[in-house]
């Protein structure tokens, strides 16, 4: 299985994962957004906005392509893949959703863990 993970840098370490990725400068926040800011990346506007973001397809396509080719090298072993942003309701969700759709396109067993989503926003001076 390629398990994915969303988080929060602000709420609590990182997941033990086999690669991490950091989005907190890399993407624009729909945090900063007054319509999306309460809702989250299962949230169709918010997953939209994160899509829209430019870089977002490529990484999502890059994890994939890194996340298939760990999972074959492991024998069949699993491999988990995880996602932080701030406070893990936004950005790490939807990359954490498009990499799994991308995954699932390769007909590899996946599994998805929305670590934080439902932990409180974090106030604007955490971001």
């Amino acid at each position: 299985m390629i398990r994915i993970v969303s988080f929060g840098y602000g709420h609590d370490a990182p997941p033990v994962a086999d690669a991490t990725y950091d989005l907190r400068r890399l993407f624009r926040n729909p945090f900063r957004d007054p319509e999306l800011k309460n809702l989250t990346g299962l949230d169709a506007a918010v997953y939209e906005y994160v899509l829209a973001t430019p870089g977002v397809e490529s990484l999502a396509q890059v994890v994939t392509f890194l996340a298939v080719g760990l999972h074959d090298t492991a024998r069949g072993g699993d491999i988990a893949i995880a996602y932080g942003c701030v406070g893990g309701r936004h950005r790490s969700v939807g990359l954490a959703r498009r990499t799994q759709e991308l995954i699932q396109l390769t007909h590899r067993e996946t599994g998805i863990e929305h670590r934080d989503i439902d932990k409180p926003l974090l106030p604007p001076s955490a971001r």
